[in-house]
């Protein structure tokens, strides 16, 4: 590679970067070409786009990125693999399932909303955050149960004095 496409490639990783908001990084060395094909149809399937990279120019990316990604510069050692998703949790069930067949990927870490995740042990963690859908779905629903109470007691109370009126008038 020339100095010129790896700057262009950094720019690319850069841009990339820039656009997510959930981005994992994965150790898949040691999968063989089936593996790594079923690997990529997984997360074809659930929405991730996987690419692997070369550290050094994924490292130089993420320095020449606006965002902090803390100490993940440093866990670019081996074979890397990211993994972009719109749904913060997705990646995670992806490598989740894919680990029930094989011990890899691994999970290196995780930025999630400026959030920082490392090592393998956050994977179940990451696997159960819910997504922005699941957390407004819930808030909405949080918010309606008082109204509908309220609205419930209201109706109730108004059949009550309705029928004791009616009651007390054919008396």
């Amino acid at each position: 590679m020339t100095r010129e496409q790896k700057a262009n490639v950094i720019q690319d990783l850069t841009a990339t970067l820039a656009e997510n908001s959930t981005i994992y990084l994965a150790d898949i060395s040691g999968l063989n070409a089936l593996d790594t094909s079923n690997l990529r149809r997984a997360c074809f399937k659930a929405n991730v786009k996987m690419a692997v990279v070369k550290n050094t120019l994924l490292s130089k990316a993420m320095e020449a990125s606006d965002k902090d990604f803390a100490e993940l510069p440093e866990l670019l050692k081996g074979n890397t693999a990211i993994m972009l998703s719109e749904v913060a949790n997705s990646p995670a069930k992806v490598i989740e399932t894919f680990r029930k067949k094989s011990d890899k990927p691994v999970l290196k870490g995780a930025y999630i909303e400026e959030a920082i995740y490392v090592g393998d042990d956050m994977l179940s963690t990451l696997s159960n955050i819910k997504s922005k859908e699941e957390m407004i779905g819930e808030i909405i629903g949080l918010l309606q149960s008082p109204a509908k109470n309220v609205v419930s007691a209201l109706k109730s109370g108004g059949g009550t004095i309705a029928g004791l009126i009616k009651t007390l008038s054919e008396r």
